[in-house]
């Protein structure tokens, strides 16, 4: 049978199930990778498991989100993580280190390996030949302790690139283009697998930029081949003995077959507030800015940045403009300091920030009221930039300078000058000085966990009732993302170990007084919400899960959801229901009440149900998706209940 790489990667890694699309398998992982906004959760984990030691190849615990230290919060937290890497066995990158993805690629990533990571952008290292994918904290945990991770089998979405990039047009309008076509579900439940000719004007970090935005896609991952690019990538890094050669093989064929000509694609732009609400730049041409943001994991590579210094370089930005630098990695910016790149931007009159997510994640930078801000980074969701009624437009470098210089949105074709030649440096400075190595088991034994006083346990969560007459708290529309469910940014994040703090700021820029009636139903049966589609879209943050269920949800009842928030309702005991008729989402109504009875006997019998809307005498079917050890899982209210009740 003639298999393409993601088929080669999933049958070396299958440990249960069958490669039929839909299907749940359980996958070896070989590597995970935690970030410190999801990543003190999973090392609570752990230490509820008992885990002696990680299981995996390689994990990693990455601070890169919560960098700002305006009280004890966040260095806390950074202590408690450090000491919990040393516990586990884990590698720690340090708070200045950079931003996980772009780092893990350099230091850690191998081509033909499992990655699972708790970000949803963990997906970028699908452009190392990986089967890279996002997932909650409790999975990775699982993860890490040596469990399989379950995940419904993808149908693969091959993608034939041919052509070849013309001038100011960058990796990051190849995913545009997708987006532009498929809007942000176009990828849910499929694998991105890109082929074909136009790879080789593709060098590793623009593959990393159109890996990582396959997660604003939904799909659960993004596959590139590893091939002569990825070995000169990893010689670079000085690791070009991890390199293996990984290809399709000659005639493999693809559930879902596309192609993208490079030579015809033009600079564009996603308008507020979707990464799907993509046009050609000449469109939005004109849009007076107040910031220009470059950096994040969406465009991480050094000539991403040299590009931009090379546009502004002997140039001012325009006046009123923030250019706002944010490097990806502490590398990265030893690299450009020394090729003087760095000198160029600073004289232009740009403002550089640490190393980190920053602004991407709406730690710092935020925007002015009623101001428009242009960003190279990967989501531009209500809110998520850390103000509340923010106007983001998402673009390239090329676009991102060009408008730093005009202080309007710009076509970077229009601009006065020749095409910048940029070249990566011939050796680059390797830089490990803020990457802990794990420490071996008899020494990791050894170290005790540090506990600041903002860590709080996972509280206990009963198992599914056999009947719930619950209120109608919430009913929403189409896409609500997880930034809008349970908002990232500084006055949020510092909370991520508080679980009973954190969850006052739930739906909390959909209606603030969530939380109140949450709190009122919760000893008495909780509630229920109800969405459109893609419901629970962007972050993998199970906060976004954790937090409502702490405040009493028990179903979510919408016409589709995003797999990662998906699969967190499941891991914690909240009911994730769809309609069989969606014109039924007409008949319900906030405050409506929902009467689910002999519900257990339910869930297991069959994949659907009635539901009962009490006040008004009607019913309405709706079915699960859930796998049978998923419905076990629902029963005994949630995944580490599940693994308690197998430990006894």
């Amino acid at each position: 049978m003639k298999l393409n790489v993601t088929e080669k990667i999933i049958k070396e890694h299958l440990l249960s199930g069958e490669m039929s699309a839909g299907s749940e398998i359980g996958l070896k992982i070989d590597q995970t990778l935690t970030q410190d906004a999801t990543g003190t959760m999973v090392m609570l984990e752990l230490e509820a498991m008992d885990l002696d030691y990680a299981k995996t190849e390689v994990s990693a615990q990455y601070v890169d989100h919560n960098l700002i230290q305006v009280d004890s919060k966040n260095p806390d937290d950074h202590l408690f993580l450090q000491s919990a890497a040393k516990r586990f066995g884990l590698y720690y990158s340090r708070p200045g280190n950079g931003v996980s993805h772009p780092v893990h690629m350099q230091r850690l990533a191998k081509p033909g390996k499992t990655l699972l990571g708790s970000d949803s952008h963990t997906c970028a290292n699908g452009s190392m030949g990986m089967l890279a994918m996002g997932a909650g904290g409790i999975d990775v945990a699982m993860a890490i302790a040596g469990e399989p991770f379950y995940v419904k089998m993808p149908e693969v979405w091959g993608v034939k690139l041919t052509g070849e990039l013309p001038d100011w047009v960058g990796a990051k309008d190849v995913i545009f283009e997708l987006l532009r076509r498929h809007d942000v579900k176009g990828g849910v439940g499929k694998v991105i697998e890109y082929y074909g000719p136009g790879l080789n004007d593709l060098n590793a970090m623009d593959r990393h930029v159109i890996a990582n935005m396959g997660a604003e896609l939904g799909a659960t991952g993004t596959v590139f081949p590893s091939d002569k690019e990825v070995r000169r990538f990893l010689k670079e890094q000085g690791r070009e003995e991890d390199w293996i050669k990984l290809k399709a093989d000659r005639g493999a064929s693809y559930a879902i077959e596309e192609e993208i000509n490079l030579s015809e694609l033009e600079p564009l732009v996603a308008k507020p507030s979707s990464p799907g609400n993509v046009v050609p730049v000449s469109e939005v041409a004109g849009e007076p800015i107040y910031q220009s943001y470059i950096g994040s994991s969406a465009n991480p590579g050094f000539l991403d940045f040299a590009m931009v210094a090379e546009i502004v370089k002997g140039k001012q930005v325009a006046d009123g403009v923030s250019l706002d630098v944010n490097p990806t990695s502490r590398q990265m910016l030893t690299n450009l300091v020394q090729a003087g790149h760095m000198a160029s931007l600073l004289q232009a009159g740009s403002r550089l920030h640490q190393a980190g997510c920053n602004g991407c994640i709406g730690m710092g930078q935020a925007p002015a009221t009623g101001r428009n801000s242009l960003r190279t980074t990967p989501r531009n969701f209500p809110g998520r930039s850390g103000t509340k009624e923010d106007s983001v437009f998402l673009s390239g470098p090329e676009v991102a300078a060009a408008s730093a210089l005009t202080g309007v949105i710009t076509d970077p074709r229009t601009l006065e000058m020749e095409y910048p030649k940029v070249k990566s440096p011939r050796n680059p400075k390797i830089d490990n000085n803020l990457l802990d190595e794990p420490l071996p088991p008899e020494e990791a034994r050894k170290v005790e966990l540090y506990k600041g006083p903002n860590i709080a346990s996972i509280p206990e969560m009963d198992e599914l009732p056999n009947r719930l007459e619950v209120p109608i708290l919430l009913k929403m529309g189409n896409n609500i993302s997880t930034d809008e469910i349970l908002a990232g940014g500084a006055r949020v994040l510092p909370f991520r170990s508080n679980l009973p703090e954190i969850s006052k700021f739930t739906f909390e820029n959909i209606d603030e007084t969530y939380y109140d009636k949450g709190m009122d139903t919760k000893d008495l049966g909780g509630h229920a919400l109800v969405g459109g589609f893609n419901y629970g879209q962007g972050s993998s943050r199970e906060h976004a899960a954790l937090a409502p269920r702490f405040l009493g949800l028990r179903i979510a009842l919408v016409k589709d959801f995003a797999r990662i928030h998906w699969q967190n309702l499941v891991n914690f005991g909240i009911l994730p229901v769809t309609f069989i008729n969606e014109e039924d989402y007409d008949k319900l109504e906030q405050g409506d009440v929902l009467e689910l009875t002999n519900l257990r006997e339910k869930i297991k019998q069959g994949n659907q149900f009635t539901i009962t809307i009490k006040n008004k005498g009607e019913k309405i079917n709706v079915r699960h998706a859930l796998s049978g050890r998923q419905v076990d899982m629902m029963l005994h209210g949630g995944l580490i209940n599940w693994i308690k009740e197998r430990q006894v």
